[in-house]
């Protein structure tokens, strides 16, 4: 068996998202798991196909397999960001997109108009779903998974100082933090419970990222009473992000991980109602 067999899904340019709907208050999120992009897109990228993968998050909807509600997006984030609002959801100058070149020739506006109407169809799934589930529990909590890199020095280089990267990183930054403390604070101590190779989890918030993304500030936006929405960013020691290889044993803990806070958070919603 590879070490990437039954850890990563297989899909097309033509596939833009799966959704699992269950009973649970909880819904895990992975919308930058994918790596696809249309062709036509891909035939005008000047950024190679591995440097794309080193700045999505390959893997994280590997995370979330233990929870009844989960999303996970196919698509790059350099055909169409969904944690971007719509009007910077395609990278369309290296500002946008970390200093990369993206483009040898640049997008349509046809092309552009596709991606934007991904970007639409999606968020108006998730508004309907999280309707549902406050219709059903009263109150949910979005687990939003993302990855980061921390040895952008090159392969062979020091990682970065891990004072100032946590392994992972709690971003809070769109919530009312004293509404939701007391789902985010148990949260956190549990996932610093979980000991993986001999160590505790490092886990801080708003250290290396501050939970600034799209879809978080969307969730409380539109559900400001009701949703809970914790961007959740695991530092890429699951993984070598220069050549992509999975380390099938730490994601094998970090799906524990997110399932052990389960019964947890339903737990706590369950006293909101």
């Amino acid at each position: 068996m590879s070490k990437e067999q039954g850890i990563a899904l297989k899909t097309t340019d033509r596939d833009w998202f799966t959704i699992h709907r269950g009973a649970s208050p909880i819904l895990g999120t992975a919308i930058h798991n994918g790596h696809e992009v249309r062709h036509d897109m891909e035939d005008q990228m000047a950024l190679p196909e591995d440097e794309r993968l080193r700045e999505e998050d390959p893997f994280t909807e590997f995370t979330i397999r233990d929870l009844p509600n989960r999303i996970a997006f196919h698509r790059s984030r350099f055909s169409v960001d969904l944690n971007r609002a719509r009007d910077k959801a395609v990278y369309l100058s290296p500002e946008q997109s970390w200093g990369l070149e993206v483009w040898e020739d640049a997008p349509t506006d046809e092309m552009v108009k596709q991606s934007l109407q991904m970007h639409d169809h999606y968020y108006i799934m998730l508004k309907t779903m999280l309707r549902e589930l406050e219709e059903q529990y009263g109150h949910f909590v979005v687990l939003d998974i993302h990855s980061y890199n921390h040895r952008r020095d090159g392969p062979k280089a020091p990682a970065t100082d891990p004072n100032a990267m946590p392994e992972i990183n709690i971003g809070t930054s769109s919530m009312n933090r004293e509404k939701w403390a007391h789902v985010v604070d148990p949260f956190i101590e549990k996932l610093r419970e979980f000991e993986f190779r001999g160590h505790k989890m490092d886990v801080r918030e708003n250290v290396a990222f501050q939970g600034k993304g799209e879809q978080t500030r969307f969730i409380h936006e539109n559900f400001p009473d009701t949703g809970c929405g914790i961007a959740i960013e695991f530092k890429k020691f699951f993984m070598d992000e220069w050549s992509g290889k999975p380390d099938r044993e730490a994601l094998v803990a970090m799906r524990a991980m997110i399932r052990s806070t389960l019964l947890m958070l339903e737990d706590i919603v369950k006293g909101m109602s």
